[in-house]
C-alpha cells in the first residue's frame, strides 16, 4: 500500500533525499569554483621550524604541539576546495540521519500499531 507525502516516513525520505541532492549540487560548485588555497611562505616557514615547535611543546607539552597540529589541520578544512570535501560529508551524514531516523524510529512506531514486533 502506498502511503501519500503527508506520512511522516515519506516526508523524512524525502528530505534525506532533497538534502542529499543539495549538498553534493554545492560541493561540486564549491570545488568547481574555489581555488587551492596557497599558503603564505613565510608564515608556513615559522609554523613549520624547529624553534618554533620547540617552543610550543617547552611551554605546553607534547600536547600543545599536538593541539597545534590539529587546529592547523581542522582550520584547512574550511577554505578552498577542502571546503567542497567537508560540505560533502557533512551532507552524507544528514541524509543518512534523516533516513535512518524515518527507517527505524517511525518502522518501529508503525510496527506496534500493527501489533507486529
Amino acid at each position: 500500500m502506498k502511503r501519500p507525502l503527508s506520512h511522516p516516513q515519506n516526508r523524512l525520505y524525502l528530505g534525506a533525499v532533497l538534502t542529499l541532492a543539495a549538498g553534493l549540487a554545492t560541493s561540486a560548485v564549491i570545488y568547481l569554483t574555489a581555488e587551492d588555497t596557497v599558503e603564505d611562505a613565510t608564515i608556513s616557514a615559522f609554523e613549520n621550524s624547529k624553534a618554533y615547535r620547540h617552543d610550543l611543546e617547552l611551554y605546553g607539552g607534547k600536547v600543545n604541539v599536538l593541539a597545534n597540529d590539529f587546529m592547523s589541520w581542522f582550520d584547512s578544512l574550511w577554505h578552498g576546495r577542502a571546503l567542497a570535501g567537508t560540505v560533502a560529508v557533512v551532507t552524507l551524514f544528514a541524509a543518512a540521519a534523516l533516513f535512518l531516523v524515518g527507517y527505524y524510529l517511525l518502522h518501529d512506531e508503525g510496527a506496534d500499531r500493527h501489533g507486529g514486533n
